[in-house]
């Protein structure tokens, strides 16, 4: 017999016995399915069989980020199993997870069908017949030898150029009702736990819609996010005419010696994106505000300078504003649920004198303008006057700048407003996307080690704070922008690798951030290293790793 200690109680098990049937016997005590458990420590998929006594053993939930990610991982994987045994050839019925839009994951496809309402229906019906059926979903190690074989069978080749580059011997591979394949992650043990999810004809492709983890079992409705479409659509066409799709791709680059060239290529095509922004900016009568948001590490201020250039060589003088210099007195900001200052609402920035400025700017006043100390937390004036002339153009960065109540003094014809952000369009493989928080997540880090000294722990701690925070006052604006500005790279996270995987082997097995550092180190482990050296001066990436030739 075992013993296991379950939330302070211990309990008796026999050995060998299957976590499932643990997590069913607790499972009535918690609102939302269990997907895995924590045993000493150690995270386990429910299809495991505990075999000595356990310390301590807690259970994961749909609602934990851990346990939600495991959920859309599977459904994903019975996705693409329906998709194949619909078309009914396992090399012609192939897919592509692209991207998600709002809660819906868009999929390419590729192959001899067409992704209208009919097929979308079989597909989605084949799904729910293996749910209700219950399928088990196996973990077996393989060989990397015996799995490139597997891959190549299935005409995978994506995930057999990815193994190319495995340093280790062996690898676990999933099954499903005889369909095999590589998920970067946890899964649950069958087909069973994925009830809740929708599927829909979208564009080309189709969009699977999966539940928050917020309300694990209920489907929000969906909303089209055209703009925010077709910068992703771009930038995944930009990535074609590149040759890189995974980072099966990019390593194979970078062991050609290609990446120098694949750099400059990359950067000339955002060279060109801002360019075509700034010619939109000169041709438009009246504008006088440039409003620049994105969330947190999108590269906002190297865009704003980058931007800054391309708008004179039309004639015009822009002038850098950061709405930081708007922050109300620090004993003024609001607070948030948990006492702190909430320096990213609307309420902390002191929008009526922003306004009043602005406004007399566009009369052509002569206005001083702030300072905002943040040591003291106080607004100062400092004799910094500022009056526009004809070619004078402000460049306003901030949080809030697509958001109207920001500049509601302010004419719409005067205003240009951008949304940018890291929208990384480069794949592990076909069906394990990565997300765009993953990419600037990894940024924020480098850059708060650099330019802070704050440790990788510090980031990944306050990081579901800044995500909230942007949930709650970039996106639902994203759609209102004129122009939208995709800043991620598809070489960068093989520059980042070498700056972040140093910082996250710091944190201990005792941390809470432990189990997201790990989950960040695997991932690292797709990626062969590049260094920074041929990075252009002017780049993005170069806020982050430095070396900007801008004062960033």
């Amino acid at each position: 017999m075992l013993t296991v200690t379950i939330n302070g109680e211990k309990k008796q098990y026999e050995s060998g016995v299957q976590l499932e049937r643990i997590a069913s016997e607790y499972q009535p005590r918690y609102d939302h399915s269990i997907v895995l458990v924590i045993a000493d420590g150690k995270i386990q998929e429910l299809s495991k069989r505990l075999e000595r006594d356990c310390g301590e053993l807690s259970f994961i939930t749909m609602k934990d980020k851990i346990g939600h990610s495991t959920y859309q991982r599977s459904v994903i994987m019975l996705l693409v199993k329906a998709v194949k045994d619909v078309v009914g050839d396992a090399r012609e019925g192939k897919i592509k997870v692209e991207f998600t839009i709002g809660h819906g994951w868009y999929c390419s496809v590729k192959g001899k069908f067409k992704a209208d309402a009919e097929f979308t229906a079989r597909v989605k019906a084949r799904m729910q017949e293996m749910v209700a059926r219950d399928l088990p979903i196996h973990k077996q190690p393989f060989s990397v030898r015996e799995a490139r074989k597997i891959f190549e069978a299935q005409g995978m080749e994506d995930k057999r150029e990815l193994f190319w580059y495995r340093r280790s011997s062996y690898v676990n591979l999933y099954c499903l009702d005889g369909y095999y394949d590589y998920n970067y992650g946890y899964m649950v043990p069958s087909t069973g736990y994925l009830k809740t999810f929708d599927l829909i004809p979208y564009e080309e492709g189709l969009m699977l819609l999966l539940p928050t983890a917020k309300d694990p079992f209920a489907l929000q409705p969906f909303v089209p996010r055209k703009k925010l479409f077709d910068t992703l659509m771009e930038s995944t066409k930009w990535a074609e005419n590149l040759g890189v799709y995974t980072v099966g791709d990019l390593n194979r680059i970078i062991c050609e010696g290609r990446l120098h060239e694949m750099i400059l290529q990359q950067e000339a095509l955002q060279e060109r994106k801002i360019a075509e922004i700034a010619g939109e900016i000169a041709g438009r009568k009246g504008v006088k505000f440039v409003m620049i948001a994105g969330p947190s590490s999108s590269g906002k201020t190297t865009f704003s300078h980058r931007l800054s250039v391309q708008l004179r060589t039309h004639g015009l003088k822009p002038h850098p504003i950061p709405v930081d210099d708007y922050f109300v007195n620090r004993e003024q900001t609001p607070l948030d649920e948990n006492g702190n200052y909430n320096f990213e609402c609307l309420g902390a920035i002191d929008v009526e004198t922003f306004n009043r400025d602005m406004c007399d700017l566009l009369a052509g006043k002569t206005v001083e303008m702030p300072k905002f100390n943040f040591r003291t937390g106080m607004r100062e004036y400092t004799g910094d006057y500022k009056t526009l002339g004809e070619e004078d153009i402000l460049v306003i960065e901030g949080i809030h700048g697509l958001n109207d109540k920001m500049s509601y003094a302010l004419p719409e014809e005067s205003k240009y407003k951008i949304y940018i952000s890291a929208l990384t369009c480069l794949n592990v493989d076909e069906h394990n996307r990565i997300p765009t928080t993953d990419g600037r997540l990894l940024r924020r880090m480098v850059r708060d080690a650099r330019t802070r000294g704050a440790t990788a722990q510090r980031t990944l701690g306050m990081w579901a704070s800044v995500r909230r925070g942007e949930e709650e006052n970039i996106f639902p604006y994203q759609e209102s922008a004129d122009a939208m500005f995709n800043s991620a790279t598809l070489y960068e996270l093989a520059v980042l690798k070498n700056y972040a995987e140093h910082l996250l082997f710091g944190i201990k097995g005792e941390d809470p951030e432990y189990f997201e550092a790990k989950r960040l180190l695997k991932f690292l482990g797709y990626f062969l290293g590049a260094g920074s050296e041929n990075l252009p001066n002017n780049s993005i990436v170069r806020e982050f790793v430095g070396g900007s030739c801008f004062n960033v």
